[in-house]
């Protein structure tokens, strides 16, 4: 019989499924907590745009007393408020009686704070704490919090889901025989069995999203290749130039400090019009959280962003039992033991 007509009718007999069962097995132990993680907060941001809109309380008023202060003097009065920091940004307000707002970083740590643009005073937080966490979420699921570093660690460990998601698929073939069985759970298991049986069928039906999350993954931190691509298809107009242009805030700016703290006036944004390419390139985030059919697509994308856990966790209780159980039970029983421990649920 050749090696294909084995794979069709006997998956199990093949030394390549057995090669492909270590592969998926250790490299989901490696990267579980990873996909935990990641999994987790991004389900976590899927409606975080509409949480920023209702945790946020408005730009925050000001009594219009007098002069208002230049830039060079709200730089300075920044400066004395916090000497330890370099100011990186200073945001325009809209109307008069707004307040101003102003970043400052020291060693990668950011401050986000409110100054009286007539005074120099210190108004305190720009943003909610609740914000805040909701911000930090999110750079943890995109960034690692660790800036472009942490998105391209990202971008590997999306490769490595992947490859989690191809050897799933390969292993759960069962054969011509069995294939519509491995389709869905069958009653009457014990709860390994069962266990088993979910991670599987869980894997099967979630695989096109697994791997679109893994593909989305890579094009985060990898997303050149993929531009050119779309490029030679259909021509870029925006992102070939702005990288991350579906991230950057949408608000006007007017002054930052150079390395060398000089302020250089900087022009303020405007939403481009798309072309075709970069509608593509845009589809890449909107499928990664749902946003593309309103609030029903993003509760639904919740719950599906879920699926990378779940199997995480039913994937550690079957190493569990086929592993570290039983190793736990012979070190306890001591040697001779072996043979008595039962039978294995086989992949």
């Amino acid at each position: 019989m050749k090696l294909w007509e084995r794979w069709l009718r006997r998956p199990k007999s093949v030394w390549l499924r057995k090669a492909l069962f270590q592969i998926h097995l250790w490299t989901g132990v490696a990267l579980g907590l990873y996909v935990l993680m990641i999994s987790v907060t991004g389900s976590a941001i899927v409606f975080r745009n509409e949480l920023y809109t209702s945790l946020w309380p408005g730009p925050k008023t000001v009594a219009i007393s007098g002069p208002r202060l230049t830039n060079a003097q709200l730089r300075e009065a920044a400066r004395r408020a916090y000497p330890r920091y370099s100011l990186s940004w200073i945001w325009d307000a809209k109307q008069p009686d707004q307040a101003i707002e102003i970043w400052l970083n020291r060693n990668g740590h950011r401050k986000e704070r409110l100054f009286n643009p007539y005074t120099g005073e210190d108004l305190g937080e720009s943003h909610p704490y609740s914000i805040q966490v909701l911000a930090w979420v999110a750079d943890l699921h995109i960034n690692l919090l660790a800036g472009p570093r942490g998105r391209v660690v990202n971008g590997v460990g999306a490769m490595f889901v992947v490859l989690l998601a191809i050897t799933g698929a390969v292993l759960w073939w069962p054969g011509v025989r069995a294939w519509r069985r491995a389709l869905v759970i069958r009653r009457g298991s014990n709860w390994k069995r069962f266990n088993w049986e979910l991670h599987s069928v869980i894997g099967f039906w979630m695989l096109p999203l697994m791997l679109m999350f893994g593909v989305v993954g890579i094009y985060a931190g990898f997303p050149r290749p993929f531009q050119v691509l779309v490029n030679k298809i259909a021509p870029l107009d925006v992102y070939r130039l702005l990288p991350e242009a579906s991230i950057a805030p949408a608000r006007d700016f007017v002054l930052v400090d150079d390395p060398a703290n000089s302020p250089l006036e900087r022009p303020r944004f405007a939403r481009p019009k798309l072309s075709t390419g970069d509608k593509v390139i845009r589809w890449f985030s909107y499928l990664h959280f749902g946003n593309f059919g309103g609030w029903l697509s993003k509760a639904i994308w919740v719950v599906l962003g879920l699926a990378p856990a779940f199997l995480f966790v039913t994937g550690m209780l079957m190493w569990w039992n086929r592993v570290l159980s039983p190793g736990a039970r012979r070190a306890r029983l001591g040697p001779g033991f072996g043979q008595s421990l039962g039978p294995k649920v086989s992949r």
